[in-house]
């Protein structure tokens, strides 16, 4: 579903997560279409990377150092940035091991920066959004949010959590008369961008392991669109309907596509 457009040029778009992989692309992308980027990272020589390509594109940023799992931080670090016209919530980790294998504080973690930090940053611009009746909260959530995956109980149930928080943002927002404020989800399979090196891919012609640039094209040209919800590969928009079936008969068909062994071989980099 889609509304009227949202072009970016002239903009403030923040990024988190945007020092490196799909941030660091996501902010190429919304700067060549002329929007002012603010970079948050929790690497300052990964921030400072990112603005100076963008810079040196002719772009225009800034970035802070920010731990967006820190509510006292992330409200400091906003009231400095100033307006935001768009908030890209793209930070995120994952461990990668099985329940019995992860660590309890390693748990916690992958909740305060998948899932927490959505709160605290939305938290922090949306009141500025509603007062000047315009605004879009993008959240990057995963396929992951859509069908649990084995070696993923943190990082499944922290994306599920994302698809929710936007559901219910979305619904919010719509029960406020011309609150002039969106969401989108985007709920990508798994990207080229080291976060999940190893997994592989029974159908890659279906389920592709998906190109890092590719996806953040794909993200801003659906932002400009006015696209709310952004599901790729086409062959994981199924899974919803799926859910119909008894759920023997829907692991099983998981377990054809292959999805419960992509991560047998991961051995990842430990973020976004």
């Amino acid at each position: 579903m889609s509304r009227k457009r949202r072009p970016l040029r002239g903009k403030r778009v923040l990024i988190t997560g945007a020092g490196s992989g799909l941030g660091r692309r996501l902010a190429h992308e919304v700067s060549a279409r002329g929007a002012h980027v603010v970079v948050w990272d929790l690497s300052a020589d990964a921030a400072a990377a990112t603005c100076a390509q963008l810079d040196g594109a002719g772009g225009t940023s800034e970035y802070a150092v920010v731990d967006v799992s820190n509510e006292d931080a992330v409200v400091a670090a906003a009231e400095h940035a100033g307006v935001v016209d768009v908030l890209i919530n793209n930070a995120g980790i994952v461990t990668g091991s099985p329940l019995l294998e992860t660590p309890s504080g390693s748990i916690r973690r992958t909740f305060d920066v998948n899932v927490l930090a959505l709160y605290w940053t939305t938290r922090a611009v949306l009141p500025g959004m509603l007062g000047r009746r315009r605004g879009v909260i993008v959240n990057i959530a995963s396929a992951a949010g859509l069908v649990g995956v084995a070696k993923q109980t943190d990082y499944s149930a922290s994306k599920f959590a994302v698809v929710g928080f936007t559901e219910s943002l979305r619904s919010e927002l719509r029960g406020m008369r011309r609150s002039g404020v969106s969401t989108m989800l985007v709920c990508p399979y798994y990207i080229n961008t080291g976060m999940f090196d190893g997994v592989t891919t029974k159908f890659p012609r279906l389920l592709p392991i998906l190109d890092n640039d590719d996806v953040a094209r794909g993200v801003i040209d659906r932002l400009e669109a006015g696209t709310e919800l952004y599901v790729t590969p086409p062959l994981a928009r199924v899974v919803p309907a799926a859910r119909i079936l008894p759920s023997c008969a829907f692991d099983r068909l998981m377990d054809f596509f292959g999805i419960n062994r992509t991560m047998a071989a991961f051995r990842g980099r430990g973020g976004r």
